[in-house]
C-alpha cells in the first residue's frame, strides 16, 4: 500500500541562464562565495556552461526557500544554508543547515521533493516539503 504524500510547503521558481551568465561575468568568484556552498561552486566550475548549473540550483534553492516561508525568522534564510546535492542514483537533492534546517524542524518536514529542468535558456526548479 502507498502511503498519501503529505506537503506541508510547495515552491517554485525560474531563472533566467544569461541573466546568472552575466552576474558571474560582471562579479566573477564573488558570486559562487555568496550564492554556493563549496561543494556546489566545485560542480558547477566542472561543467562546460557553469552559468546553467548555477541558475538551476539558484533556482532551487529559491524554490526551497520559498517552501520554507511562513516566519519572521524564515525569511533570513541564507543562500548557502540550502545546499543542492546529488543522491547516489543521480537524481537532485537538498541538505538544509542553519536555519533552514531548523525551520524544517518546526514546520515538521520528513523529506524534500526536488525537480529540476534547464536549457540553455532558463533553469526551473519545483520543491514539495513532505511532512515526516
Amino acid at each position: 500500500m502507498v502511503g498519501l504524500l503529505s506537503a506541508i510547503g510547495v515552491g517554485v521558481d525560474l531563472v533566467e541562464v544569461s541573466r546568472v551568465a552575466a552576474i558571474i561575468a560582471d562579479k566573477g568568484a564573488r558570486v559562487f562565495e555568496r550564492l554556493l556552498t563549496r561543494d556546489e561552486r566545485a560542480y558547477c566550475e566542472s561543467r562546460p556552461d557553469p552559468a546553467t548549473h548555477v541558475a538551476v540550483r539558484l533556482a532551487a534553492k529559491e524554490a526551497v526557500y520559498k517552501a520554507l516561508q511562513g516566519t519572521a525568522v524564515a525569511r533570513g534564510i541564507g543562500w548557502r544554508e540550502i545546499e543542492i546535492t546529488r543522491a547516489p542514483d543521480g537524481r537532485p537533492d537538498v541538505r538544509l543547515s542553519g536555519t533552514a534546517a531548523e525551520r524544517a524542524r518546526e514546520l515538521g518536514v520528513g523529506r524534500v521533493l526536488l525537480s529540476l529542468s534547464h536549457t540553455h535558456l532558463a533553469a526551473v526548479a519545483v520543491v514539495v516539503l513532505e511532512r515526516v
